[in-house]
C-alpha cells in the first residue's frame, strides 16, 4: 500500500522534494512488491467525475501507481481492477488517511481525523483484516481519505506477515506504506 498523494509523482519532485521520505518508502515497498512478478494489479479510487469533467483521462491514484512502479524499473503488466479482485498477481493499494488532520491540512482540522487514521493505521500494522473490511467509509469520505475501497477489499484477505513502513503526515495529510503477504 502507497499513498495516493500526487506530490509523489515524479514531475513534481524538485531539488527540495517535500516528500523524499514517502516516496522513497514507497519506492521500496513497490520494489518488494514487483519482485519476480510480470504482472500487477492497482486498486485505487476511480476517475471522479469533476476531473472527467475537466477532461482528465486517468485516475490520480493509477498515476501514482504507474508512476512509482516505473521508479520501481517494474517493466511488465498493469491492470486497473476493483478492488477486491484477488489471484496470484501482486496487487498494489493506493489510499491515504484523513486530509484533515491539522488547521493547515487541505479539508482544514477535523478532531476526528485522529482516531480514524489511528485506527487504520493500527490495523495496517498488526495485519487486523477485520478492522480494514469493517473502515467506515461515509466517515472516511468526511475526512477527504482517499482508496478506502482498496483498504476495505485488503480486510478480505488474511495476512501472513505485515510491515508498516512509514506513517506520516506532512500537510495534514496521513500518509502510509504498508506491505502485507497473504496466502
Amino acid at each position: 500500500m502507497v499513498p495516493g498523494a500526487p506530490a509523489l509523482l515524479t514531475a513534481y519532485a524538485g531539488r527540495l522534494d517535500p516528500l523524499s521520505d514517502v516516496r522513497a518508502a514507497a519506492v521500496e515497498a513497490v520494489r518488494w512488491l514487483v519482485d519476480g512478478a510480470d504482472e500487477v494489479r492497482v486498486w485505487c479510487a476511480p476517475l471522479s467525475d469533476p476531473d472527467r469533467d475537466r477532461g482528465v483521462t486517468v485516475a490520480q491514484g493509477e498515476r501514482i501507481a504507474r508512476d512509482l512502479l516505473g521508479a520501481a524499473a517494474f517493466g511488465g503488466r498493469v491492470s486497473l481492477v476493483e478492488p477486491g479482485c484477488v489471484d496470484a498477481v501482486p496487487v498494489l493499494v493506493v489510499a491515504n488517511g484523513s486530509a484533515r488532520r491539522s488547521e493547515k491540512a487541505p479539508g482544514h482540522l477535523d478532531e476526528r481525523s485522529h482516531d480514524f487514521d489511528a485506527a487504520v493505521e493500527k490495523a495496517l500494522a498488526d495485519g487486523d483484516a477485520k478492522t480494514l473490511a469493517g473502515i467506515d467509509l461515509a466517515l472516511g469520505a468526511e475526512l477527504l481519505a482517499t482508496g478506502l475501497h482498496g483498504l476495505r477489499a485488503l480486510g478480505q484477505q488474511q495476512p501472513v506477515r505485515t510491515s508498516l513502513d512509514l506513517a506520516d503526515d506532512p500537510f495534514g495529510v496521513r500518509y502510509w506504506v504498508a506491505r502485507w503477504s497473504w496466502s
